[in-house]
């Protein structure tokens, strides 16, 4: 069945709104009621929940990207059009905005709203690879479950652990957002603005790598399609 783009529209708004929610508030009701106790652990738990929700409800209708810079690996791989790049965008900024909002409101305003931050003890020439390679490695299992499974299964446990371990293990470097949307949002909101350039560019140039790595496993497998 074929989905319209105001349906796409619908479900990423969404559905990114929810990633936002559990994502950032995880972090902002960490600092309000544990002073921060619950740390990272937490911090990854809560998009790991929040992706199963999205790509098992949302998957059909519009491959559940939740994230500026997984659709611009979507359409390098072909699987999405110009047009389509624009309602998708527009939709993860504008769930992004909501949910920061929703936890402005209801949550509280401590840790810069769950604004991404790194690890200064780390030189940027570290860092900033290494939000690369976190979204990367996003891109690359999400392309995996779709080539291999077509989002079905365990696919939502396999995207949203790869967030939860990259959040795990790379987050004390890189701040580990994978995600631009994830990123400006609260930033905007808490006038967060400091390290705000690190994840509006490197989680693109991650997706992409993966993405131009993808790219001829797609179009082999679309030509056995029509063959």
């Amino acid at each position: 069945m074929a989905y319209s783009n105001l349906q796409i529209f619908v479900v990423e708004f969404l559905g990114t709104f929810i990633l936002i929610v559990f994502a950032t508030g995880s972090i902002v009701y960490d600092a309000e009621i544990f002073d921060g106790g619950l740390g990272i652990p937490f911090a990854a738990l809560a998009p790991f929940i929040a992706l199963m929700i999205g790509v098992y409800s949302f998957r059909r209708v519009s491959l559940a990207h939740f994230n500026p810079a997984v659709t611009i690996g979507y359409y390098i791989t072909g699987h999405i059009s110009k047009i389509q790049v624009v309602y998708y965008t527009i939709a993860e900024l504008a769930g992004a905005l909501l949910g920061s909002a929703f936890v402005l409101t209801f949550v509280g305003d401590k840790a810069s709203l769950g604004a991404n931050a790194p690890n200064h003890d780390f030189a940027i020439y570290v860092i900033f690879p290494v939000e690369i390679l976190a979204s990367a490695m996003l891109m690359g299992v999400i392309f995996y479950v779709v080539y291999t499974r077509g989002l079905r299964g365990f696919s939502g446990v396999a995207i949203g652990g790869i967030v939860a371990l990259d959040i795990l293990f790379l987050a004390t470097v890189s701040g580990a957002s994978m995600n631009p949307a994830r990123s400006l949002a609260p930033a905007l909101l808490s006038e967060t603005f400091e390290n705000l350039w690190i994840y509006l560019t490197a989680p693109y140039i991650g997706t992409a790598i993966a993405a131009v790595l993808f790219r001829k496993k797609f179009q082999a497998q679309r030509a056995v399609n029509y063959e």
